[in-house]
């Protein structure tokens, strides 16, 4: 399973404090006004070598009239039905509120683990003030500044070590895991049944149908992975507007446990917002993509139509557009069999190893037909180039001065990368080094 931990509690608590000290990043807005997070973000954290994602939540109001509100009470709500784990914040400056009551009674039904968290803890005297939260009837109270990070260690300490092992996830973790992921309705389970050659997965027109992972071994022309797919029936009563929600939750879980990514787009609706944020997340994870632009017979086409669809794609994803994109039909079942191929090769070019005198040999000579620019009168040398021996393809360049090398240069190096290495549909990492 992934270990998916939410931040709720009631409005100006601390909550995209925490948050942005956790993923080490000004992610969320901060202001000392309440409801100023409406939306959900999503970041990657780690302690102590484990790996968890974060989602920030708007403040819990419960029994509000304002739209506002209500709409911020949806997300927590699905929030706390998808997470793994609960941070229940609360803050010694106000003290308990009637509100945070009626948070720890809803809290209270969840079979998760709830970590209570009492936020402002600044000085020696708030520290005995975080007791009077123990009537909350939610165990320990965890007394954290998130301003300047006091008790967060602890806090995590306590946190990592309810994390469960993935070790069962899969049948046979040697096999690439291959996920399908992409927005509600764009015909996932429908290509999954389609490979598999049965009703695997249950397919209704009703978005959300889909809802846990689901690890399939898939063994047919030639092809031995796990196909990632999500399923299982979610209650009506727990399918809300919000559904894009769930679809990016649940992409999350399939994206971190697998190699490659197959993101589906629907031909008619066009590549969105929120199929570029499950891309973002699947770049962030380091994951190789593959991009399938699903039910293309419904579009009328002329000999430029595939083109044109493809560079708006590749301007949109831009600059990490060295992606393979293929155009399916699921019902027809046209080009599936190439999907996978292409899948599989992205998979082979993520695992790609190359040897540093080879490494050395190529970029060396561009770095020196092209040698990092001058910077306040310092002249750059780098030396030396090697892989890491990490599950992504990372480089690191050994220099003199590194701090002074340029995001422009950068990317200058990762495009000559590409340009001798084939690393189609894999994400990769430049660092730079002193030697």
């Amino acid at each position: 399973m992934s270990n998916i931990v939410a931040i709720v509690g009631r409005p100006n608590v601390g909550k995209s404090t925490l948050f942005n000290r956790l993923i080490k990043n000004r992610q969320a807005i901060v202001e000392e006004t309440s409801g100023v997070t409406r939306d959900r973000h999503y970041g990657k954290s780690d302690w102590n070598g484990k790996e968890f994602s974060v989602i920030d939540t708007g403040g819990y109001v419960v029994g509000s009239e304002d739209i506002f509100e209500g709409e911020i009470r949806k997300q927590v709500d699905l929030a706390i039905d998808e997470a793994d784990f609960i941070i229940f914040m609360v803050e010694v400056k106000t003290g308990l509120s009637p509100l945070d009551e009626e948070v720890a009674d809803i809290l209270r039904k969840q079979k998760k683990p709830i970590f209570l968290v009492a936020n402002k803890v600044d000085n020696a005297q708030r520290t005995h003030d975080i007791h009077e939260f123990h009537g909350l009837g939610l165990g320990e109270v965890y007394g954290i500044s998130a301003m300047n990070g006091g008790g967060t260690g602890e806090l995590l300490d306590e946190l990592v070590l309810k994390f469960k092992d993935d070790e069962d996830d899969f049948t046979d973790n040697d096999l690439p895991k291959i996920a399908v992921v992409g927005r509600p309705n764009v015909g996932k389970s429908s290509l999954v049944n389609a490979l598999l050659g049965q009703e695997r997965n249950i397919v209704t027109p009703l978005a959300g149908t889909t809802r846990d992972s689901l690890y399939t071994r898939f063994q047919g022309f030639g092809f031995d992975f796990e196909l990632v797919d999500t399923a299982g029936i979610r209650k009506k009563a727990k399918v809300h507007e919000n559904i894009e929600y769930y679809s990016t939750l649940r992409s999350i879980r399939s994206i971190e446990k697998s190699d490659v990514i197959m993101l589906m787009l629907d031909a008619e609706n066009g590549f969105e917002s929120q199929d570029m944020s499950i891309f973002q997340i699947a770049q962030r994870n380091h994951k190789g993509i593959v991009i399938l632009v699903n039910k293309w017979d419904l579009i009328e086409k002329d000999h430029t139509t595939t083109k044109k669809y493809e560079e708006h794609i590749r301007n949109r994803i831009a600059p990490f557009s060295d992606v393979p994109i293929m155009f399916i039909s699921v019902l027809n079942k046209q080009r599936l069999i190439k999907a996978l191929q292409l899948a599989i090769d992205v998979h082979e070019r993520r695992t790609t190893k190359i040897t540093t005198s080879k490494l050395n040999k190529i970029m060396l000579e561009e770095i020196e037909n092209y040698p990092p620019p001058a910077w306040k009168g310092k002249y750059i040398q780098i030396k030396y180039v090697t892989q890491l021996p990490i599950h992504y393809p990372a480089f690191v360049f050994f220099c003199n001065l590194p701090q002074y090398i340029r995001d422009t240069y950068k990317r200058f190096i990762e495009n000559k990368l590409r340009e001798h290495i084939d690393l189609t549909g894999v994400p990769i990492e430049v660092f730079f080094r002193k030697k």
